[in-house]
């Protein structure tokens, strides 16, 4: 497994309290590139192959889905309120993170009735997000209380990632976009012994699950001249799925999302380029959400962009697949780009 994909999907990280991943993104661009941050707290790497090259953004977000300490009952409950998209469903009975502000590390679980005591009607429908609770394994508020747990307090799933039973396949929370975090430090790192006629600016977003925001101000910043988004897909290959994108088929590249339509002089460019590269690829689609890509394309006067999304299946749940040959596909596509995305050549692709 990747070390920077694993090391990112352990850290905890929601919109507007990405600290954990912004550090290590950091850590690990510093000495390879020119590190600066917008107001927002979006990270952003400069590192220069051709001073008059085009202006090449390569944005993952750091922030996961998760949760906020609202309150805290009587009987030493926590109760919470989203912090991205959630369904219900999938969150009875699952370990949780709560990260304190002094850092302390909490351990806790969404309370689930035993299916014992369930009525019909409960049994029907899904429980509400607002009727959850968090279990801390205290007596009462009190002893909650001197935890140093208070509203605004970080909370995320809790699980350790690893590899399933074929080793290609990865189980772990925040793919979501970690992927996206840790392939812009694989291409930093690449791009150290490779000559590419551009300036690349490997950016690590803030509250994209909540409405793209670190993009926003992250893009201004960088003012590109072709946008990459760097995020996730949906993996159909679930039993009676489509099959439209699947595990270990490819990186997948977005055709339409609700935030952007990809370029379409950026998209034949690419799709040519992988074909030639005989990078595996799937052309990919999501009705509802969007990427980083929605804002990039926006900047200024504007920027051809497109996403590269790997196929993940469960998305926004505790527990994520994806696929390790997905990944390297993903990385060396990015590599790829940067070596032949010069200035003649944008300027084909801006006015395709």
């Amino acid at each position: 497994m990747n070390t920077h994909l694993k090391a990112l999907t352990m850290l905890d990280g929601i919109p507007a309290q990405e600290k954990e991943v912004r550090l290590y993104m950091q850590k690990h661009m510093q000495n390879k590139a020119t590190v600066r941050f917008d107001k927002l707290g979006s990270i952003i790497a400069k590192k220069v192959g051709d001073a008059q090259g085009p202006r090449i953004m390569v944005a993952g977000h750091m922030d996961e889905v998760g949760f906020m300490v609202t309150t805290i009952t009587d009987e030493g409950y926590v109760k919470f309120t989203p912090a991205g998209g959630w369904w219900s469903q999938v969150m009875l009975a699952q370990q949780l993170t709560i990260t304190t502000a002094k850092g302390k590390k909490l351990r806790g679980v969404i309370g689930a009735k035993a299916p014992h005591i369930l009525t019909e009607e409960e049994r029907k429908v899904p429980v509400k997000i607002e009727d959850m609770f968090i279990d801390l394994g205290v007596q009462d508020k009190e002893e909650a209380l001197a935890l140093g747990i208070a509203p605004g307090d970080m909370i995320t799933p809790y699980i350790e990632t690893t590899t399933l039973n074929n080793p290609n396949y990865l189980l772990g929370k925040a793919f979501d976009n970690r992927v996206g975090c840790a392939a812009v430090l694989d291409a930093l790192d690449q791009l150290q012994s490779a000559d590419h006629p551009n300036i690349y600016f490997g950016v690590a977003t803030v509250q994209e699950e909540v409405g793209l925001r670190g993009a926003t101000t992250a893009s201004y910043a960088v003012k590109p001249d072709i946008g990459l988004a760097i995020d996730t897909t949906i993996a159909y290959d679930f039993p009676k799925g489509s099959k439209e994108t699947q595990l270990g088929k490819g990186v997948g590249i977005m055709v339409k999302d609700s935030s952007m339509i990809g370029h379409k002089g950026l998209r034949d460019f690419v799709l040519k380029l992988a074909d030639e590269q005989q990078i595996p690829y799937q052309l990919t689609h999501l009705d509802r959400g969007g990427t980083d890509g929605g804002k990039m394309h926006l900047a200024h006067s504007g920027a051809p962009s497109i996403a590269l999304c790997l196929p993940v299946r469960y998305l926004h749940s505790h527990t994520s697949v994806i696929h390790q040959d997905d990944y390297d596909a993903l990385v060396k596509l990015i590599v790829a780009l940067m070596k032949v995305l010069d200035r003649d050549t944008v300027e084909a692709i801006t006015y395709h």
